[in-house]
């Protein structure tokens, strides 16, 4: 199936020699970005929802192949908590329409506080369209369970792996897709550090293993700072290229 590996969030001014020419305006980083790697995660969004014009501009920018994946809206997992979903799901799911063929996985985070609620979680994917494919990431370790694994396997939603300090790493596969989110090596603060080229190289065993058992991967490095997480999604993808 492959495998897709960017970073968390693409517009950042400590990533000037990293990754953008010196005096490339910060509308241009998306267009830089897109010529270096074939996906991304936008994080914006969580903050605040685009409009509708705005991802078809994307699907319009982008050059085919690409892929945007999205996280969705802090009102909708962190203020509601999931609760009462649908108008936030219609809202979704016109956006998603406009991104089209661009459009990557749909990335729920859930609050640290959110403790497990089946129930909810199971209402929540039962409200989106079937076309959306969604993966939740679970920051709570009550969501750890085969239970919840198997709610995820019925409406084909994929379990969030996850890399980072205090957080559960669980090689979990629940949905077509896999997607993994890197949010550094640092054991104390999460989004520090950068990968040492062993960790990347585990980790991209683990990628060819999903990809042998029929899965698509998407991965994101979220380990921004010093512009870390440019130079670590370029090496796993070295690594994988030439495996």
């Amino acid at each position: 199936m492959g495998w897709h590996i960017g970073t968390s969030g693409w517009s950042y001014d400590h990533w000037e020699h990293v990754l953008y020419p010196t005096g490339t305006p910060r509308a241009g980083r998306l267009a830089r970005y897109a010529e270096v790697f074939s996906t991304v995660e936008l994080n914006a969004s969580f903050y605040r929802w685009p409009r509708e014009s705005t991802f078809a501009g994307w699907n319009r920018r982008l050059p085919p192949g690409f892929r945007m994946s999205v996280k969705a809206p802090r009102g909708l997992t962190h203020a509601k908590r999931l609760y009462a979903p649908e108008t936030w799901a219609r809202r979704i799911a016109a956006s998603w329409h406009e991104l089209r063929d661009r459009r990557g996985v749909l990335l729920v985070q859930l609050a640290p506080t959110h403790a497990r609620d089946d129930a909810r979680l199971d209402w929540f994917l039962a409200a989106l369209p079937d076309w959306i494919q969604v993966a939740v990431e679970f920051r709570h370790d009550s969501w750890v369970h085969p239970e919840v694994f198997a709610l995820l396997r019925r409406h084909g939603a994929a379990y969030c792996v996850m890399s980072g300090a205090g957080l559960p790493c669980v090689l979990e596969a629940t949905a077509p897709v896999v997607y993994v989110r890197f949010h550094g090596p640092d054991h104390h603060h999460l989004y520090a550090g950068s990968y040492p080229d062993a960790d990347l190289a585990w980790w991209a065993e683990r990628i060819r293993e999903w990809d042998r058992a029929g899965h698509e991967v998407y991965a994101y490095f979220n380990n921004d700072g010093h512009g870390h997480a440019v130079r670590n999604a370029l090496t796993l993808r070295q690594l994988l290229d030439g495996g």
